[in-house]
């Protein structure tokens, strides 16, 4: 079969960590469902781009709409398929640039923490394509809250051994890129919802397990060693267990 991925990337490797990371804020999904006026049509459709193992998918199905969940890597769509069997949903072997999906057939689609890892240009005109008229986008993150004592913390150690740590698209504002498209979207909705989550050290170094960055690369021994250290450092330094603060960041956009 032809290899899928978004930009490279393969999370062939981190698919099964990605249980131990924070899920979006829940108000922030209410807020949404409600923003793009999603009870108020029956069968409602969302399209959930990058879907991974199907964190944001299960969110939106809890909430009664109907999914088809786009993931072009086939460990994190095999995870999401088992966890999701009983829901109104359908899993699709695609990517975000080429969905396969008909044209003005789905009223949202959503990007969670995917919409980094692909063109976003090419992202975006592809998403115009499959919306209905006055149809919804929306690409979300949980970011890790920087100013909180435990992320400082985390940070500091990170730095130590990767001095010149950046942390990616991801913690981009998006709105430039959507402005850049505004021939295709209009009315731009940025919400942040901030919340806690409880991890220990040990639950919160198989999260980090799930990141894709090019300082620790997990399939070559460097990369492993360098993981090593600074996972080791943290379980040295960092609380057994903690409460620690993120926020769910989203930016929507209406189809013109």
């Amino acid at each position: 079969m032809k290899e899928l991925t978004e930009n490279h990337w393969s999370y062939t490797k981190h698919a099964k960590f990605y249980e131990y990371r924070p899920n979006y804020a829940p108000k922030a999904i209410d807020i949404l469902k409600e923003y793009v006026k999603a009870n108020k049509k029956a069968n409602f459709k969302v399209a959930d781009i990058g879907a991974g193992t199907g964190n944001l998918s299960i969110m939106l199905l809890e909430r009664g709409l109907q999914i088809v969940s786009i993931e072009p890597n086939d460990a994190m769509r095999e995870i999401g398929v088992e966890k999701t069997e009983d829901g109104n949903i359908e899993w699709i072997r695609a990517t975000g640039l080429e969905t396969t999906i008909k044209d003005k057939s789905v009223d949202w689609v959503t990007f969670g923490s995917s919409f980094n890892v692909m063109d976003r240009d090419l992202a975006l005109k592809e998403t115009y394509r499959i919306l209905k008229d006055n149809g919804y986008f929306s690409c979300m993150w949980n970011h890790r809250d920087l100013n909180d004592p435990i992320q400082k913390q985390a940070e500091s150690i990170i730095e130590e051994f990767v001095p010149n740590y950046e942390r990616g698209t991801r913690r981009e504002d998006q709105r430039p890129i959507i402005e850049k498209h505004n021939n295709l979207f209009d009315e731009i909705f940025f919400m942040e919802v901030d919340f806690y989550f409880t991890q220990t050290i040990d639950t919160y170094i198989l999260a980090w397990q799930s990141v894709k960055n090019k300082y620790w690369d997990l399939k070559t021994q460097e990369g492993k060693e360098l993981f090593e250290k600074i996972t080791n450092k943290m379980r040295e330094v960092m609380p057994k267990k903690f409460d620690i603060k993120y926020t769910t960041r989203c930016w929507t956009a209406k189809k013109i």
